[in-house]
């Protein structure tokens, strides 16, 4: 678990659309936090230095250390809206957590020896990834920034399930305890075949056009030889 990232936050009292555009404008981000039997706090960030963080691929799953004043909450992302067209943040919520409960996350997979594996190397194959991330179950000090998938021993058009996944001490995936459908594919090898070129249907209606005048043009030069 990495514990490493310090938000440093201010408690908001303003509330709705309008209250969070001025916030924007001021070059801060509006969010709330929430969980562990509190009621939710709204408050708000310095937009540069969040934006400095995200750069991070481990802030997305671990557990951040939120600084109010003198008081200290440790939490996680839950959600984290972007504008469409600004590199801007618009909105982020957090869930408290505490050490003794469970708590759920996705966390990114990695994949490794990719330009070893024989479905590559002898094979001839691409690898294609099917998931970049997958839900974990662990209490807060088990949670993992990433997980590892070894692809060094895939042939050539096989595959990798989320069973195949090697987990870290206290930690499970939920989705596998729904059922043997919910084993989704992580990660093939398979040769990539370039799709045959189809003419443009204009091309096929003038090439048989110009056969058609071209047959045309030998009829009448046969009647006039006659």
């Amino acid at each position: 678990m990495s514990n490493d990232f310090d938000l440093i936050a201010e408690l908001r009292e303003d509330q709705g659309k309008g209250a969070s555009r001025r916030l924007r404008h001021q070059g801060k981000v509006p969010a709330i936090i929430y969980g562990a039997g509190r009621p939710p706090r709204s408050l708000a960030f310095d937009q540069n230095k969040v934006l400095h963080q995200l750069d991070n691929e481990s802030f997305y799953s671990s557990v951040l250390n939120i600084k109010v004043g003198e008081k200290s909450q440790a939490a996680i992302l839950k959600d984290l809206q972007r504008h469409p067209a600004k590199n801007i943040i618009m909105h982020m919520d957090f869930q408290r957590i505490v050490d003794d409960v469970e708590i759920k996350m996705n966390v990114p997979l990695h994949f490794i020896g990719e330009d070893v594996a024989p479905g590559v190397k002898e094979g001839g194959g691409s690898v294609a990834h099917l998931m970049n991330d997958v839900e974990v179950s662990c209490l807060p000090k088990y949670l993992p920034e990433y997980l590892e998938i070894d692809v060094s021993e895939l042939q050539l058009d096989a595959m990798l399930h989320i069973s195949d996944i090697k987990l870290p001490e206290g930690v499970e995936i939920p989705s596998l305890a729904q059922g043997e459908e919910n084993d989704h594919a992580v990660v093939s090898i398979h040769v990539i075949k370039a799709a045959p070129v189809e003419e443009e249907e204009g091309e096929e209606a003038a090439a048989e056009g110009a056969e058609g005048e071209e047959a045309a043009a030998d009829d009448a030069g046969d009647d006039a030889a006659e």
